[in-house]
């Protein structure tokens, strides 16, 4: 039983789905907090937060960003019905969330000045054409915040359990990013493990 449920890390559907979403908007609090904790989100942007699972990480940004408008895009039509619910207020005012792909977004070239990615990457098939994407998207220098909790691919505690589940190490990631073509690559670490980094387009 528990297997079943912590596949909806992968994609939420059904009961056990918002049962995990639940989980996540408070168990990924602080996680998020720490890695916001590195980008200066400047009053009045377009912000995209990618994966945005139960919303928590939306409803932070419109809260703490004035005049900001905070989409998200999920895969998981459960994710998008749960954000959509948590963040009802702003909708179709400061926010839209879409059902989509990391590496297909449905905006326009340069049109992004944040894009966050928390807890997310570990499910995505293909990074570079997702960087890629993100970058087409965001504006010139843009920035884009990735944040998990684990990056020691050899630790596989979890991706033994979890279907399609990758843990990728920043240093690696950074690499990525670089070819991609960011720049200021800068990666993060604290005590508890968590990684993040920020790149600017």
């Amino acid at each position: 039983m528990f297997n079943r449920i912590i596949q909806n890390t992968r994609k939420p559907e059904g009961i056990f789905g918002r049962m995990i979403l639940k989980g996540m908007n408070t168990g990924h609090e602080k996680l998020a907090a720490w890695g916001l904790s590195h980008l200066a989100l400047r009053t009045g942007s377009h912000i995209l937060d990618v994966g945005c699972g139960g919303g928590a990480n939306i409803a932070k940004m419109l809260k703490d960003v004035p005049e900001s408008i905070v989409d998200g895009l999920d895969y998981s039509a459960e994710s998008i019905a749960f954000s959509q619910k948590t963040n009802a207020a702003h909708l179709g005012k400061r926010c839209e969330i879409h059902q989509g792909d990391a590496a297909d977004l449905p905006y326009p070239a340069q049109t992004l000045d944040y894009v966050t990615a928390f807890e997310t990457i570990y499910f995505w098939p293909d990074l570079d054409a997702a960087f890629k994407e993100i970058r087409r998207v965001l504006k010139a220098g843009g920035e884009l915040l990735i944040c998990c909790e684990a990056d020691d691919p050899l630790d596989t505690t979890w991706t033994d359990r979890i279907e399609g589940m990758t843990v990728h190490r920043g240093e690696d990631l950074k690499e990525h990013l670089l070819r991609t073509g960011y720049q200021k690559v800068e990666l993060y670490h604290n005590e508890k493990g968590w990684m993040c980094l920020t790149a600017v387009r």
